[in-house]
């Protein structure tokens, strides 16, 4: 009885000590997945770009006439303020950027948001959808079951898509990696590319790894970049630009 009072006893201890590091590791992904360093201007209103925070979005609408609508999905658990000063810069250059606020910030929950809150209203603009990580995975997704509704496709730091085929579509589309990015590396980007168009663009950015792409922590099987994060996000913004105004 004394064996088993003892037995019961150790599995309690066991099972705490597991809760205890299962909420901790939970506390610091949440923490590691903030949005940083991130100026507060980004958020201002300025003469040339106006910021709207809606309910399921953000805004950064050029306060001159604009051809250009890029919708953006953050990565996985991501804060998606973290995607804000590439969304501004993108405003400042002549673009509206939309970035999504996911439900649970998991875009695997909220794909079709840009569908279901009508934001391809306006039949004059070109509409660019981009995403980070598990976002472009449900970019990619949302351009395979809405065929034509994009205008073109922005995947970064991805090995999506793997499994779906968009070979055959006709959407433009332009694929940003970096060499130090230990959660989608070059050799799984590399491995799907047959589910992409043979025209698909392909940017690799060297010395660039998986986190810089935002401005958020470090990352779980990341590896540390060779270049600065300002570095990562200008060289993206030039690709992304140039992309667009093809």
């Amino acid at each position: 009885m004394r064996d088993l009072k003892k037995r019961w006893s150790w599995r309690k201890i066991l099972r705490t000590i597991w809760m205890i590091l299962g909420i901790s590791f939970i506390g610091w992904l949440l923490y590691s997945y903030q949005s940083k360093d991130i100026d507060k201007v980004i958020f201002e209103n300025s003469l040339i770009v106006k910021v709207v925070e809606e309910k399921d979005f953000y805004s950064f609408i050029p306060t001159y006439e604009y051809h250009y609508v890029v919708i953006f999905y953050p990565g996985a658990l991501v804060d998606p303020k973290a995607y804000a000063p590439l969304c501004r810069t993108l405003s400042e250059n002549g673009c509206k950027a939309i970035l999504i606020k996911m439900p649970w910030r998991l875009a695997t929950k909220g794909y079709n948001r840009p569908k279901e809150l009508n934001l391809f209203a306006d039949t004059t603009k070109q509409y660019i959808l981009a995403g980070h990580s598990q976002g472009a995975k449900m970019a990619a997704q949302f351009v395979y079951e809405n065929p034509g509704l994009i205008d073109k496709l922005i995947l970064m730091a991805t090995t999506h898509p793997r499994d779906i085929d968009l070979s055959d579509v006709k959407t433009p589309i332009m694929k940003i990696y970096g060499s130090k990015d230990g959660v989608a590396s070059m050799d799984e980007v590399n491995k799907n590319k047959s589910k992409l168009p043979s025209d698909t663009q392909y940017v690799l950015i060297e010395g660039a790894n998986h986190a810089q792409f935002g401005f958020y922590g470090f990352q779980i099987g990341d590896h540390r970049a060779d270049i600065t994060r300002q570095e990562q996000q200008q060289i993206t913004l030039n690709h992304i630009l140039s992309f667009i105004e093809q």
